[in-house]
């Protein structure tokens, strides 16, 4: 057995670059792992510096020095962020606060729907088997309920820890604009200097990572403006929470868009009822989702869409088990990074 693993080790590992890559990985998993709580604003002002990267560079090509392409950049983007927490939030709120008011109304006119169908189809349908489902998932509800409530009350105590935040991550995010190369230089001070398979990798994830963000960013916006266009002109209410939920749905691959459907057609049910106006709203819902999956993918990922559904799935499911939202934001990225590693292993480590 000894000789087995010896001998897998040897055939792995006998190249030093093979070996610096695995201590870097290992290294920065077990850091963001132990620590990543701590390093929260710094994690978010990278995310948000991967995203505001472009326009800072497209500056500094045409001779504005970096520090104020930064500047502006960072300015522009805490302008837009105001108008948002004070525009759209409250807005939003209050839809959000209307539709758990009526939550319950909605889901007994769809329980009441579900129990006549044991009379229509009495051979296929238990009214037994039906009532214990429609009470456990009155359960489930209830506990979520509780959940949220509590998930409230916990907030309201992160109210100093998101003014911290509000406070570090422009200014962290400012500096890693504007210091970008020093910050760079510094870094690769505590890297082995074997690392030319490392900095292969790097260089590559630098460019898939920061193309996600903003190729994420640009599909949020596109699909959620979409969705609200649609619900507004077909006036469903609730139309801009219910296309801000849509439009946060791409943020999970396939999960994403099957959950937000429940919402979208329960407002629609308790709205219509069963009529043409329900049906013409599905349908424009499902055009929405079949345009995101088969153009807008595929053309802002055309490198993540490489990856086989599964391993797309596989992925969301460990990393978002690992990190919460940021590991289900960071899922397909994260399995790229498998992929990229595994292709660029040494071939001499490798049979």
């Amino acid at each position: 057995m000894w000789n087995l693993v010896r001998n897998w080790y040897r055939e792995k590992f006998s190249d030093p670059q093979a070996v610096t890559l695995t201590v870097i990985l290992l290294a920065g998993f077990a850091l963001i792992y132990f620590y990543g709580n701590l390093l929260m604003p710094l994690l978010v002002a990278v995310v948000l510096a991967y995203m505001l990267e472009w326009p800072v560079a497209k500056m500094a090509v045409l001779g504005i020095p970096r520090v104020v392409a930064a500047s502006l950049v960072l300015l522009l983007f805490l302008l837009v962020m105001v108008l948002m927490v004070l525009v759209m939030l409250p807005a939003l709120w209050r839809q959000g606060v209307s539709l758990m008011a009526e939550l319950p109304a909605m889901v007994s006119q769809w329980q009441g729907l579900l129990m006549t169908l044991p009379e229509q189809y009495p051979t296929i349908i238990d009214q037994n088997q039906l009532a214990n489902l429609v009470s456990g998932f009155n359960n489930s509800l209830l506990k979520a309920g509780q959940g949220l409530v509590s998930m409230s009350i916990a907030s309201l105590v992160d109210l100093v820890a998101l003014m911290v935040y509000a406070i570090l991550v422009p200014l962290l995010l400012f500096f890693l604009l504007k210091d970008k190369e020093q910050l760079m230089a510094s870094l690769s001070r505590f890297i082995p200097q074997n690392r030319e398979l490392a900095n292969q990798v790097a260089g590559e994830m630098n460019v898939q990572i920061g193309n996600y963000i903003r190729g994420k960013v640009i599909e949020i916006l596109i699909v959620g403006t979409s969705s609200f266009i649609v619900f507004f002109t077909m006036e469903l209410r609730y139309a801009a929470l219910l296309s801000v939920l849509v439009g946060l749905s791409v943020l999970i691959p396939y999960i994403g868009a099957t959950v937000v459907t429940l919402p979208v057609a329960l407002v629609a049910f308790f709205q219509w009822g069963i009529s043409p106006q329900f049906g013409y709203l599905l349908l424009a819902y499902g055009i929405i989702q079949a345009v995101d999956g088969n153009i807008l993918v595929p053309l802002l990922f055309s490198e993540a869409v490489n990856l086989h559904p599964v391993a797309i799935i596989v992925s969301v499911l460990i990393f978002g088990g690992l990190w919460g939202f940021w590991g289900v934001f960071f899922a397909i990225p994260l399995a790229t990074l498998v992929k990229a590693v595994i292709n660029a292993w040494p071939t001499g480590a490798v049979r």
